[in-house]
C-alpha cells in the first residue's frame, strides 16, 4: 500500500457512514467501460459537488491492496452481476493534483514543475510498493513492467481535480502544455496506453482543455455542467435523495428546493449542491453557504469584463430571465474569452447558472446563487457601464414610488429600444421581461413574485417590501395594445390586492401598457392610503 499507488480504502470508509448517500451505481457504469474503447472518463462538476466523493469510492473499489466487501456489500452495487468480478482487482494510482499545486507554493516552484513532482511522487511510491523493479528507467515504463510481472495487473487511473493546473496556470502557456504532455502520455501513447490502463477516471471543475475546436485529450469521453448524459446523477444529490436527507429534520424540503434546486441536469432533472445541502440540514438554517468558496471571490471580475452585451445580459439574468447560449466556442479554461457567451459558459462550470441542454438557455438556479449576484449589485467598486445601469435603474424606481408615471413610461421606451428589435417584442412576455430588468435595482429592497394568485386571479408582478422597510409594495399589471388605465381598472376588479392586506396604507397600483402602433409606453400610478386614491398619468 502506498500513498498514490494502491493507496488503500480509508478514505472511503470516513464518508460511507449511515449517512451516505448511496452512489454506488457509478462502480457498474465504470465497470461497464473497464478494458474496453471507452474507459477514459473525465466528469466536470462545480466546487463541492462532491466529486471527490466519488473519486474516494472508486479508490475503495478498484484497489487490490485492500478488502473492501465490508464498505460495499450494503451498497446498490451488489446488485450487478459484475461486482466480484471488479472488486479489489487493480492497481489503482489516485491522484489530487490540487496537492501538488499546494506544495508547489509553499516550495516556491513555479508550475511548469508539477509534471515532474508528480512523476517523482509516483516513481518513489512504485519502489516501495514494488521493489523488485528496475530503477533509472522512466515512470511509464515502470508502470509498464508492474502491468506484465508474472501476476501483474493493469492501472486504474483515478484523478482528482484534473484540471487544477489549468485554472491555476491560466497566465503559462508553458506549464500548462507541459502538464497536458503528462496526461498525453498517460492516455493518448499507442504503445502505453492499452498494456497499462485499465480505465480513468477524472474529476475536475472545467472539461477538458481544446486544442482548437477539439478536446487535447481527445480520448477521453466528457460529462459536464452542459451534457451531463448518464453520469448526471452520480455527482450531487438528485431531488429524491435530497428529499431522502430532509425527513426527520426541522426544515421542510421546500425550504431546501427554493435555496439549493435548480441545476438542470438531463436526463435525471434536478440536482443540488450536497456541501450546501448537508450544511443546511446540519445547522438547520437555509442560507448562502455559496461564498465560502474561492470561486464567489472572483465573480465581480467575470461580470465586469468589457464583452459587448455582457453586463446587460447578466442584468437581465439578476432579474429572472433565461438567456438563450452558444456554448461551442469556449476553449475550457479561464485566459480565452473571446465573447460574451464564454463568460456565461464559464459561469455554467462555476455553478453560477444552470444550462437547459434542451432549449440551449441558462438562468440563475436558486436562491443561493442569486444572494452573490445580488452581493455583486450592491458594490461600490463596479465599471461605469455597470453604475450607469444601475443608476437607470434607481431613477425609474424613484419615478414609480414618486407616481411620476411618464418618465416611467419614457424609461421603459428607452430600454426597449436598447434591448429588443421590434420583432422581437413582441406579446406580454416582452413586456414581463423588460419589467424584470428594468426594476434590477429592486432586487434587495423587494421580494419579487410573478403571478401571484390573489382575489380572481394572478397580479403579472408584486413587489413586497423587505421586512422593516417604509417601501410601498408595488402591484404591477401588464396590457399589449390595450390601455395602461385599463391595467388599473383589472387590478381593482379583480381583487389583486386581496393578499396585501399588510400594505393596505402603503400601496402603488402600477398599469403598464406597449402599443404596437405608436412603439410606445403607457403607464398609469394610483397610490393607494387609507381609502384615499390618488391617480397619475
Amino acid at each position: 500500500m502506498g500513498t498514490y499507488i494502491n493507496p488503500g480504502n480509508l478514505a472511503f470508509q470516513r464518508i460511507s457512514g449511515a449517512n451516505y448517500v448511496d452512489k454506488t451505481d457509478l462502480i457498474r457504469l465504470m465497470n461497464a467501460r473497464v478494458g474496453g474503447d471507452a474507459s477514459l472518463v473525465c466528469v466536470s462538476r462545480p466546487r463541492r459537488f462532491g466529486k471527490s466523493y466519488a473519486a474516494k469510492m472508486l479508490t475503495a473499489y478498484y484497489d487490490c491492496s485492500c478488502d473492501s466487501h465490508a464498505l460495499f456489500d450494503s451498497k446498490r452495487i451488489t446488485k450487478s452481476p459484475d461486482y466480484e468480478d471488479h472488486l479489489n482487482k487493480y492497481n489503482v494510482i489516485c491522484l489530487d493534483i490540487s496537492s501538488f499545486i499546494s506544495e508547489a507554493q509553499a516550495t516556491q516552484k513555479p508550475l511548469v514543475e508539477v509534471p515532474q513532482m508528480i512523476l517523482d511522487a509516483l516513481r518513489d511510491d512504485l519502489h516501495s510498493v514494488y521493489p523488485e523493479l528496475p530503477k533509472r528507467i522512466t515512470v511509464n515504463e515502470e508502470l509498464l513492467s508492474c502491468a506484465e510481472l508474472p501476476e501483474g495487473r493493469p492501472f486504474i487511473f483515478v484523478i482528482d481535480e484534473w484540471d487544477a493546473v489549468i485554472r491555476e496556470a491560466k497566465d503559462d502557456e508553458n506549464a500548462q502544455k507541459a502538464y497536458l504532455n503528462l496526461l498525453r502520455g498517460w492516455f493518448k501513447n499507442t504503445n502505453f496506453t492499452p498494456r497499462v490502463v485499465a480505465a480513468a477516471y477524472m474529476t475536475g471543475i472545467l472539461p477538458i482543455k481544446k486544442d482548437g475546436s477539439q478536446s487535447a485529450i481527445s480520448e477521453f469521453d466528457e460529462f459536464s455542467m452542459l451534457e451531463p448524459a448518464e453520469f448526471a446523477g452520480f455527482v450531487g444529490f438528485t431531488e429524491d435523495e435530497v428529499r431522502l436527507r430532509c425527513a426527520g429534520t426541522d426544515i421542510p424540503f421546500e425550504e431546501i428546493k427554493t435555496w439549493y434546486d435548480g441545476y438542470d441536469l438531463s436526463p435525471v432533472g434536478s440536482v443540488y449542491n450536497p456541501y450546501s445541502v448537508i450544511k443546511a440540514l446540519r445547522s438547520g438554517i437555509c442560507k448562502s453557504y455559496w461564498r465560502k468558496t474561492s470561486a464567489a471571490e472572483s465573480l465581480k471580475n467575470y461580470i465586469n469584463m468589457d464583452f459587448e452585451g455582457l453586463q446587460e445580459t447578466i442584468a437581465r439574468l439578476i432579474a429572472g430571465d433565461k438567456i438563450c447560449l452558444n456554448t461551442e466556442n469556449f476553449q475550457n479554461d479561464f485566459e480565452s474569452f473571446e465573447s460574451a457567451d464564454d463568460i456565461l459558459t464559464l459561469l455554467i462550470h462555476l455553478g453560477y447558472l444552470t444550462y437547459h441542454e434542451k432549449d440551449q438557455t441558462v438562468q440563475i438556479p436558486n436562491e443561493e446563487v442569486r444572494i452573490e449576484f445580488r452581493q455583486f449589485l450592491t458594490q461600490k467598486k463596479i465599471n461605469t457601464g455597470w453604475m450607469k445601469l444601475i443608476k437607470r435603474s434607481q431613477k425609474l424606481l424613484d419615478d414609480t414610488l414618486a407616481c411620476r408615471s411618464t418618465e416611467v413610461a419614457a424609461a421603459l421606451d428607452e430600454i426597449r429600444q436598447e434591448q429588443y428589435a421590434p420583432q422581437f417584442y413582441n406579446n406580454e412576455q416582452s413586456l414581463r421581461a423588460i419589467i424584470k430588468y428594468a426594476y434590477i435595482v429592486a432586487i434587495g429592497q423587494y421580494v419579487k413574485i410573478e403571478e401571484m394568485p390573489s382575489g380572481k386571479g394572478l397580479a403579472d408582478v408584486v413587489f413586497l417590501p423587505m421586512p422593516l422597510s417604509n417601501l410601498p409594495a408595488l402591484v404591477i399589471e401588464l396590457k399589449w395594445n390595450k390601455t395602461a388605465g385599463g391595467a388599473i381598472t383589472q387590478i381593482k376588479k379583480n381583487g389583486y390586492t386581496a393578499n396585501l392586506k399588510a400594505y393596505k396604507d402603503n400601496l402603488l397600483l402600477v398599469g403598464i401598457n406597449y402599443d404596437e402602433k405608436t412603439g410606445s409606453h403607457s403607464c398609469s400610478i394610483e397610490k393607494r392610503k387609507k381609502a384615499m386614491v390618488e391617480k397619475h398619468g
